[in-house]
């Protein structure tokens, strides 16, 4: 992890107005980004150490409850990169409570599908259904989605792996088990 305390001795582009910038400025900055994104996978695996141990009032882990949801869909025959996006679905919840699925989405989306970014990035609205209610809300606002492409796709994940991802009896991969699909997948640049 990097000291904020320490400045880098790094070389730096020339520029103070990016429209001033030249192509010897970007030359410095494409060779410092390699580092940035061979290191994505890491810094990923680092999120989820903020999961562990944060209960939230649940009967898990936000952890446990991410890699049970991942582990129900592996075990049910999704593919790597659903998984992978039921792993991830809640990475955003301790940066950002209010809007977690768009943090999750957001991370995914240059290198997952349409329909699984889109499943990702409802998902907070359609795992609604099962407790709005509770609150004082309105559980059927995913109806407002009724009849889009990837509505039985979010309905499902949130049916089948996300709302009884919190049982701790259930016996779960252990998170290493995805550390190779993170590496994987966020280890090899969505661009090239």
């Amino acid at each position: 992890m990097t000291d904020l305390t320490e400045p880098t001795t790094a070389p730096r582009a020339s520029f103070t107005d990016m429209s001033k910038s030249t192509r010897d400025d970007w030359a410095i900055i494409m060779a410092q980004r390699s580092e940035l994104e061979h290191s994505l996978p890491d810094r990923i695996i680092e999120q989820f150490g903020h999961l562990r141990n944060d209960y939230g009032g649940f009967p898990v882990d936000r952890l446990e409850h991410s890699v049970q949801t991942a582990t129900r869909a592996e075990r049910d025959g999704q593919d790597d990169e659903y998984v992978l996006c039921a792993l991830l679905h809640d990475i955003g919840d301790p940066l950002t409570p209010y809007n977690h699925p768009d943090a999750a989405a957001a991370i995914l989306k240059p290198f997952v599908s349409d329909a699984n970014h889109w499943m990702v990035e409802h998902h907070g609205i359609f795992q609604g259904y099962y407790f709005w209610h509770h609150l004082g809300m309105d559980r059927e606002v995913r109806n407002r989605f009724s009849g889009h492409e990837h509505y039985d796709r979010c309905e499902a994940f949130c049916a089948e792996y996300d709302a009884p991802a919190f049982d701790p009896s259930y016996e779960s991969n252990p998170f290493e088990h995805y550390i190779p699909l993170i590496r994987e997948v966020f280890g090899t640049s969505p661009w090239r």
